[in-house]
């Protein structure tokens, strides 16, 4: 039991731990090859929370049938949505945003001074830290109800 507890430990600060790193790579006022790089980074990163994820729920499962909780209990419901809303928010919503600021950098036209390029890379942009900032606050929920396990 103990090293099940220690692979889902490990697992999620593995798999949660990298969405913090977004708010570093979004950052504004980045010229467009930094934000490039940035994305490239995420890409790379991305595996993480899908890999540790994935890993978290596996044996979070495996913890409650194993340690006499039940999934009717509150604090495990709750832990589940928020990691199925976290999903849906970083697979589901903000990979395409990642995906149209990636695109709009790739344009030929990356060194036009277009006006309207550049109010669309901002609005993606701000999109895209809500996103982050909405998957971080429901992860440190989440990380809070794992240790406090409220009844």
């Amino acid at each position: 039991m103990k090293w099940l507890v220690l692979i889902h430990i490990v697992s999620a600060i593995v798999g949660i731990g990298p969405t913090y790193f977004g708010h570093i790579l979004l950052r504004r006022n980045q010229k467009d090859e930094q934000l490039q790089q940035s994305l490239a980074l995420f890409q790379k990163l991305n595996y993480f929370p899908k890999i540790g994820g994935s890993i978290a729920v596996v044996t979070g499962v495996a913890l409650v049938a194993f340690a006499g909780w039940k999934f009717s209990d509150l604090w495990i419901l709750i832990s589940l949505v928020l990691y199925v809303l976290i999903q849906f928010v970083a697979v589901g919503v903000l990979t395409p945003v990642m995906s149209q600021l990636n695109q709009l950098l790739s344009e030929e036209d990356t060194k036009s001074l277009n006006p309207e390029r550049h109010a669309n890379k901002s609005l993606l942009l701000t999109k895209a830290n809500r996103l982050y900032n909405a998957a971080s606050i429901m992860g440190i929920v989440l990380i809070i109800l794992m240790i406090a396990k409220p009844m």
